[in-house]
């Protein structure tokens, strides 16, 4: 909880000051007078003036966001004499200017957030497959356990290639998201030589990596030998005398090759909506032990799933990825469009009903992922602080009044108009837009509470499937 609360706190502090001092920055160097650069709204907690024109920088209560109140004669008493340091009293493209340097300033971090990330390196899966799930698009395209990815492209021409299993699922993701195949170059190891396989994730449904979604795409994760971790007191597992390090061999007579065979051998033990008794050969030290366990069936919100109540040993291959300076940048130049035309098509996706508005997240997820990756280590956070640098800056370019893009709008207007927008017609859409992010801000607060209370929902099965049968 510490490691969460501290992670999240600065990467708001980082990412709004970034933003804000785009803003800052820019407006500087149209010489407009900046009156106060917050961090934070509400009320004050601390205060101080800096430079020769007395810019007031505040710390405000509520860190969710910040500000730069600029000098405006259409609400400020400005004498004539200052007057040319209003904001107002600046041409279309300065204006313009200095509402776009806050997202730039972000996209820009990002780059560079990227960039540092490839420079320090970390340790990431290698990025060798797990059996693929029987039936589903992995297993039509041909991929079998101990395929390693050597390179993916987006056409089958232009290859690209693979440092890691992240690589992988981001380009998955990018796939699915653009409904289009993604190719894979793939080999058995050492000695075999490579061959090129397509996934033909334009074929799903919908356009979100969701738990449906992979399911039919079926990518068995990162390959890891199918030995059994801690046991869990009065588990099928610990009924059955399975013991932690135990390595499994086959199920009902069907050798299991790695950890996703075997998960997947434990799921198909519900047939029909009963539970059916699985017929386990383990290894343990050098002897062959045989067993019979019959997993439970325990869920989450109204889902139930077979479960033996184990954990898992295995801990996958690990290649460090890291990056020269040259190469660092070109990354994060690649990963910032990438992310940027992602989240872009995604917000568009939901407008048009082509992706679920789940995807929506609150700063609940931020703080999630903040305390994750901060605990992962330097390489992994910066890239977390680098992701949602890209987001905070594409969210803003939205033509959303009280955002930047909301602003650039008015100026676009003014443009193509000759005048600009009417006091009466900006107050009207102000409360649209603030009506628009007030929605947008509950609605992703709901599907957080929503993952949260799923996420811990897990209950055994209920007195009308003792049978071992599902319930109806």
């Amino acid at each position: 909880m510490p490691t969460t609360l501290l992670a999240f706190v600065v990467t708001l502090g980082v990412l709004i000051i970034f933003h804000e001092w785009g803003h800052y920055r820019m407006a500087r160097a149209c010489g407009v007078k900046v009156l106060r650069f917050s961090l934070g709204f509400g009320p004050v907690l601390g205060r101080w003036k800096r430079g020769a024109d007395g810019t007031e920088f505040v710390l405000s209560l509520l860190p969710l966001g910040g500000y730069v109140r600029l000098l405006d004669d259409r609400f400020d008493a400005v004498p004539p004499d200052r007057l040319h340091e209003s904001l107002n009293q600046k041409s279309l493209w300065q204006r313009s200017a200095i509402v776009l340097a806050g997202p730039m300033a972000n996209l820009v971090l990002a780059v560079l957030l990227f960039a540092a990330a490839g420079m320090v390196g970390q340790e990431e899966p290698v990025a060798v497959l797990g059996s693929p799930q029987s039936g589903s698009l992995a297993d039509a395209a041909g991929l079998r356990a101990g395929d390693r990815v050597q390179a993916w492209s987006d056409d089958g021409q232009d290859w690209q290639d693979v440092r890691g299993m992240p690589d992988v699922t981001w380009q998955l993701a990018r796939a699915v998201g653009d409904r289009r195949p993604l190719y894979l170059s793939v080999s058995q190891g050492e000695g075999h030589s490579a061959r090129q396989v397509k996934l033909d994730t334009d074929a799903l449904g919908s356009r979100d990596l969701d738990a449906d979604n992979l399911r039919r795409i079926g990518l068995g994760g990162v390959w890891m030998e199918p030995v059994l971790g801690a046991i869990q007191p009065d588990s099928p597992a610990q009924a059955a005398n399975l013991r932690a390090g135990d390595r499994v061999i086959s199920v009902n007579d069907r050798a299991i090759a790695d950890l996703s065979a075997f998960q997947q051998a434990v799921r198909q033990s519900l047939v029909e909506g009963c539970v059916q008794p699985m017929r386990l050969v383990v290894q343990r030290g050098g002897e062959s032990i045989e067993t019979v366990v019959t997993p439970r069936l325990e869920g989450a919100n109204g889902q139930f799933i077979p479960r033996i109540g184990v954990g898992f040993g295995g801990t996958p291959a690990l290649v460090t990825v890291h990056y020269g300076p040259m190469e660092a940048v070109q990354q994060g130049l690649t990963r910032t469009w990438q992310f940027s035309t992602h989240s872009l098509k995604t917000l568009w996706r939901m407008l048009t009903g082509e992706a679920s508005v789940k995807n929506l997240s609150s700063f609940i997820t931020i703080a999630d992922y903040a305390g994750q990756s901060a605990r992962l280590g330097a390489a992994a956070f910066l890239g977390f602080l680098a992701s949602v640098s890209v987001s905070l800056g594409v969210l803003n370019l939205l033509p959303v009044p009280m955002l930047d893009g909301g602003h650039l709008m008015y100026y676009l207007f003014e443009g193509l108009s000759g005048r600009p927008v009417s006091e009466r017609w900006r107050r009207l859409l102000e409360r649209v837009g603030i009506t628009v992010l007030l929605l947008m801000m509950s609605l992703a607060l709901f599907n957080d509470l929503t993952r949260q209370r799923v996420r811990t929902e897990t209950s055994a099965c209920p007195d009308s499937c003792l049978s071992q049968c599902a319930p109806k």
